[in-house]
């Protein structure tokens, strides 16, 4: 059935949900930004696109559609199989947690499994969470784990640093929607070469980190991302590389570098065989985001 005939034959909100998943399998659509499926992602789109809460399917299967509600929701279906666009692209938001970012194509869309350690206010590394009161989000694009660091540390002024000037606008209107002008700065600094003089008591960092060959091996949803948010070199490490330079002399004493890498850790180890990192276990395991303090990186 194509989407036109679609349009004539499905009346409810199961009907919907059966016919995408049908048609997402079919298209070989890549899943990753946020659900990992082709069942949970046409019931988000169905969902948000109705204005209907999104963590509650059950309710609304049988709920029968007006056609100008069908015909919306075809529409958003078709875009995400023709154009490859990831769903939050298609739906302006992102979430971490109960955390919501608006996104758009400025920006990669939030994945960070820096968000997760951050519900725990990084315990047990950090004694006390309001004796942080200075933190920086390097290469904070939409401006998700600036956010989630003004909560975890309520106490810390935050700047939120990115080369991007599109980036640092979308930030800027995530930060508003959370009113956290105050607590938060925006810098635009190709890394830390605007932060001469700042140091913090902990350094966040989800940098780019997608080395060449997996670059070109990228489904096509990821190509919708801006590239300079994800390739980071030949190997992955050249971002990594100039963080564990320069950091040193942006922490304070006893401050804290947390650093996300996907799956470079076996890299990082052999580029870096005097630096005792500490792994920090994660929902995905141990292999993603490493932390150093001040003193081992001296």
């Amino acid at each position: 059935m194509s989407f036109e005939e679609a349009k004539n034959h499905l009346s409810t909100v199961r009907d919907l949900l059966r016919f995408a998943v049908s048609r997402f399998n079919q298209a070989g659509l890549f899943f990753g930004h946020g659900t990992t499926n082709a069942y949970d992602e046409a019931a988000y789109l169905i969902l948000h696109t109705l204005h209907l809460p999104i963590d509650r399917l059950d309710p609304f299967l049988d709920a029968r559609l007006l056609p100008v509600e069908i015909k919306t929701v075809l529409d958003i279906l078709r875009r995400r199989i023709e154009e490859r666009l990831p769903a939050p692209y298609l739906t302006h938001e992102a979430w971490l947690g109960d955390f919501r970012f608006y996104v758009d194509e400025r920006v990669i869309v939030p994945r960070s499994f820096i968000a997760e350690l951050l519900r725990e206010q990084l315990e047990p590394w950090v004694e006390d969470p309001k004796a942080i009161t200075s933190g920086l989000d390097m290469c904070t694009g939409s401006g998700c784990l600036a956010i989630l660091m003004a909560f975890a540390f309520p106490n810390a002024r935050i700047d939120a640093v990115d080369l991007s000037a599109d980036a640092l606008e979308v930030a800027r209107r995530n930060i508003a929607d959370y009113g956290l002008e105050e607590q938060i700065s925006l810098i635009r600094s190709d890394l830390f070469t605007a932060l001469q003089g700042r140091r913090y008591d902990l350094i966040l960092s989800n940098p780019p980190y997608v080395n060449a060959p997996s670059m070109l091996a990228l489904p096509e949803e990821y190509r919708h991302e801006p590239v300079g948010a994800l390739a980071s070199g030949e190997d992955g490490l050249e971002h990594v590389r100039v963080i564990l330079r320069e950091a040193p002399a942006h922490l304070n004493k006893r401050g804290l570098l947390v650093v996300e890498i996907g799956h470079n850790r076996d890299a990082l180890e052999e580029a870096f065989p005097d630096l005792p990192f500490t792994w920090l276990e994660t929902s995905a395991g141990d292999e993603h985001v490493f932390l150093l303090t001040r003193e081992q990186l001296i």
